[in-house]
């Protein structure tokens, strides 16, 4: 028998983060933008740490929530 061990990823880039939490790629460069979403670059591409976009949804959520 094997087991698959299915490792999570530590950082997404923009268009990820969005399939990720339902929003767009553009609203995610937004969230950037305005300084409510964390990123940084790594080479060429700019990554978001799935931690502090988890943090960023749980934010939106919490602010929209009635």
């Amino acid at each position: 028998m094997s087991q698959t061990v299915q490792t999570l990823p530590l950082a997404v880039g923009p268009e990820e983060a969005g399939r990720m939490t339902g929003h767009s790629r553009s609203a995610i460069y937004q969230a950037i933008a305005v300084g409510a979403l964390n990123a940084f670059k790594s080479g060429k591409r700019r990554l978001i740490l799935v931690r502090d976009l988890e943090t960023w949804i749980n934010s939106v959520a919490k602010e929209n929530a009635r």
